[in-house]
This record gives structure tokens, C-alpha cells and sequence, in this order.
């Protein structure tokens, strides 16, 4: 595989790598195993334990074990091809990710405050239009 063919499987797969590990640490379809595992990685006796739980609440932790996982069924490998070819693609693979998911996390903040934005805007015409409040000036 070519050095363009490796830096297009580099940014193609990092997308899936992004996709699971930011579902699984952020949206409300994992929030009470997340919560879970929220409090057992705080109550747990064991450091190994806490450290396990962990994983699951953090998306740059995990992003490294569903990179490992898409290594594995892919096969994926960037500049050589033996054992560290293997080592550069995991931690390619968490770096584009976690830029994948920094650019998500500020879009979705962005989207956010725009909405909040427009709900006080209509909150405010409508008190207008109600005669309750009087604009700004």
C-alpha cells in the first residue's frame, strides 16, 4: 500500500474509531452504563479497577481500544509493515480521532448556544408581543 493510500485509510478510519468512542462516552444512549461506570471507577477499591471503569467515561482513553479493535479487524498498518507499523497506525488513529472529536465537540457547542440564543429571542417576542416587555434599546 502506497503512502497516499495509507494516508487515506489513516483519515477514513479514524472516522468509525471517532464515531464509537465519542457515542460511548457522550450520548445519551450509553448515559446509564456510563453513569455506572462513572461511579465504580470513584468507588471502586482496587486501582485497576477504577482504571477499568474509567476507560469507558473517557473518550481519549477508549478512542485507543476501538482504534485497537478497527486495527484488528482492518488490518491496518502505516509506514511499515511489521509489528510497528501496526503501533504508529494505533496512535494515527487516536490522534485523527480525537481531532475528529474535538471539531465535533465545538461544533455541537456552537449549535448549542445558537439555540439557546434563539430560544431567548423568541422567549422575548413573544413577551413583546404579549405587551409584557419592552426591547432593548
Amino acid at each position: 500500500m502506497g503512502m497516499g493510500e495509507q494516508l487515506i485509510w489513516l483519515v477514513v478510519l479514524a472516522l468509525p474509531v471517532a464515531s464509537v468512542a465519542w457515542t460511548v462516552t457522550h450520548e445519551e444512549v450509553f448515559r446509564e452504563p456510563r453513569e455506572w461506570c462513572i461511579r465504580r471507577s470513584r468507588e471502586s477499591q482496587s486501582l485497576s479497577r477504577r482504571k477499568l471503569f474509567y476507560v469507558f467515561t473517557c473518550e481519549y482513553c477508549f478512542s485507543h481500544w476501538v482504534a485497537l479493535f478497527f486495527l484488528l479487524i482492518t488490518g491496518f498498518h502505516l509506514l511499515l509493515a511489521d509489528w510497528r507499523g501496526y503501533l504508529i497506525a494505533l496512535f494515527a488513529l487516536v490522534w485523527v480521532a480525537n481531532i475528529y472529536m474535538n471539531l465535533y465537540g465545538a461544533i455541537r457547542l456552537d449549535i448549542r448556544k445558537e439555540r439557546v440564543e434563539i430560544q431567548r429571542a423568541e422567549q422575548d417576542v413573544d413577551l413583546i408581543d404579549r405587551g409584557l416587555h419592552k426591547p432593548a434599546a
